[in-house]
């Protein structure tokens, strides 16, 4: 691998020597503060986190209680991907507790990424340089606000083993091979993604430091050999693994399920999902000065780059603007590829590595307060949370074990107050639409939207609770008990709709403090109050009232 020797410079005074760059103490407090967030707050706003912890908890013995074993069963064969956490908690579970392994999952979810891709920069430029702090605000994203668990730290897998790969590179092949081989069957495992994304940043590293070599015949060729070798060794465990399942995503479902991102508008909005959290204004003006640092450097002349991971990020880069929104029952496909790319694009620049003293010292206070007021930030949601949290728990101390509760939420006609940031990230998505799972551990109750997805879970669901449970769900407005004709609409994928006042027992309202957009805050007859605690509400369902309303409200056809 072509190297980049660093630039020397001339002895003089106390302002012209290269001062001394050291990240780590910035890097262990971002760890402990991220460790002490998660210690503080048990259920963060992290969109799917709370539908993890609860079959985190089944799959760590949870299955095994009543009324469980009648409801849940485990079929490994239904996925090859995707399953990583789903493993650990059946293999540590057990030992150490639900509670603290999905804690640690999602600690490991946050860190893992940024870490990775430190890692991969001193891999490459040596030394312990500021730029390296800047990498941490990374582990801020929609990806990770989305909880989606299993591709965060697959990400961190990927880049850490990428490390391994880059010093593998020029010794023995065969062990290069073997390596990639091992590499890519846990990456496959944990999830699908984090393997496009090691072979994207391993065939950047075997390309060159400089563009130039480009004109070299013999190099290409060289070349060409090697990254097939490299996507022929990465593609073996996942080939072998998909010959052995039963189903893969959206099995049975729409096919491809193709959705797109249609409009400038949206793909600006997929692009900022690499740095998008609860609030996308606030989160741009504390990315902003890294990016400034970055801009300057590059003016300035002050900047080293690797050419194959600027390959490898561009690449990912267009992959974010091309690729479908959602696809075989997966969403947010193309949200995926921002983050690796900004991983990548972060790990391969080295900005103003030589500094003087002042200019250091005015670059690590830069950076420190980007990376810990974004933290800060979602520290401060991640408190308004917990009034939430506190409230779904309360009312599910007055689910019976064994009952069925229908979550439904009450919608926003607006959404993106300060007041509520938390309830919302990105661009206004819910986190909070997988609290209601929680009547699983806490309450040993059945909710229909538990994920149990044919080739993404292991878990699935017995008849005739099957007959009311869909792999993945949304909340549903409120207003669909007290309008036909929206009912008739959100059938389509809440199909335990259906004669929900004989198959429920009780319906746990989430949102509930703030007005529904269709309805307000009317409930049908036949629905008894039995807790309210602000955000969430929970009603006893009487299965003797009328089926239907006897009028709908004048709110339901704003709602078609």
């Amino acid at each position: 691998m072509d190297r980049i020797a660093a630039p020397v410079h001339a002895a003089g005074g106390p302002e012209d020597v290269t001062a001394r760059q050291d990240s780590t103490v910035a890097i262990i407090a971002f760890v402990v503060l991220v460790a002490a967030l998660i210690a503080l707050f048990r259920f963060p706003p992290a969109l799917d986190y709370a539908n993890h912890y609860a079959r985190i908890w089944l799959l760590s013995g949870g299955i095994r209680e009543q009324p469980f074993p009648e409801i849940y069963a485990l079929d490994w064969k239904r996925t090859f991907t995707n399953v990583g956490i789903d493993l650990l908690a059946t293999w540590l579970g057990p030992f150490v507790g639900a509670d603290r392994l999905a804690r640690a999952l999602l600690f490991l979810a946050i860190v893992l990424p940024p870490l990775g891709a430190i890692s991969l920069h001193r891999a490459l430029f040596g030394g312990r340089h500021y730029w390296q702090i800047a990498m941490l605000s990374l582990g801020w994203c929609a990806t990770m606000i989305g909880g989606f668990i299993n591709f965060q730290i697959g990400l961190g897998m990927a880049l850490f083993f990428a490390c391994a790969d880059l010093r593998l590179q020029r010794r023995n092949p065969a062990l290069l091979f073997g390596w990639r081989l091992a590499a890519a069957l846990l990456l496959t495992v944990m999830h699908i993604f984090a393997l496009g994304f090691y072979m994207a940043v391993v065939c950047g590293l075997e390309f060159s430091w400089r563009f130039d070599v480009l004109r070299s015949k013999a190099w290409l060729t060289r070349l060409a050999g090697r990254l097939a070798l490299a996507i022929g060794a990465c593609a073996l465990p996942p080939l072998a693994l998909y010959l052995r399942t039963a189903a893969l995503p959206n099995a049975g479902g729409d096919g491809l399920g193709l959705v797109w991102n249609d409009g400038v508008i949206p793909v600006i909005m997929n692009l900022l999902s690499a740095i998008t959290t609860y609030v996308p204004v606030v989160d741009v003006l504390l990315v902003l000065p890294l990016i400034l640092i970055c801009t300057r450097a590059i003016r300035a002349g002050d900047i080293r780059m690797h050419a194959g991971l600027a390959v490898a990020a561009c690449g990912l880069l267009l992959l974010s603007c091309v690729a479908p929104l959602h696809m075989l029952g997966t969403g947010w496909i193309s949200w995926r590829f921002p983050i690796m790319a900004a991983l990548v694009a972060m790990a391969m620049v080295s900005p103003f590595a030589n500094l003087k003293r002042r200019q250091a010292l005015l670059l690590a206070l830069v950076v420190n307060l980007a990376v810990f007021g974004r933290t800060g930030w979602i520290g401060w949601n991640w408190w308004l949370a917990q009034k939430d949290v506190a409230a779904v728990e309360a009312v599910l101390k007055k689910v019976s074990a064994g009952a069925a509760v229908l979550p439904l939420g009450h919608e926003p006609e607006i959404v993106g107050d300060f007041a509520h940031s938390n309830r919302h990230f990105a661009w206004g998505l819910d986190t909070f639409r997988h609290l209601p799972t929680l009547a699983v551990p806490f309450s040993h109750a059945f909710v229909p939207t538990l994920f149990t997805a044919k080739g993404k879970q292991p878990l699935t669901v017995l008849p005739p609770w099957s007959e009311i449970a869909v792999p993945e769900g949304n909340l549903v407005s409120i207003g669909v008990l007290s309008c036909p004709e929206m009912m008739q609409v959100y059938k389509a994928y809440a199909p335990y709709l259906s004669d929900w006042r004989r198959r429920f027992d009780f319906i746990l309202v989430a949102n509930g403090d703030i007005p529904d957009r269709y309805v307000g805050d009317l409930m049908p007859a036949g629905l008894t109050l039995i807790e309210n605690a602000g955000f969430a509400k929970l009603y006893a369902i009487d299965k003797a009232a009328p089926a239907e309303p006897p009028s709908a409200p004048a709110g339901c056809a704003a709602a078609l």
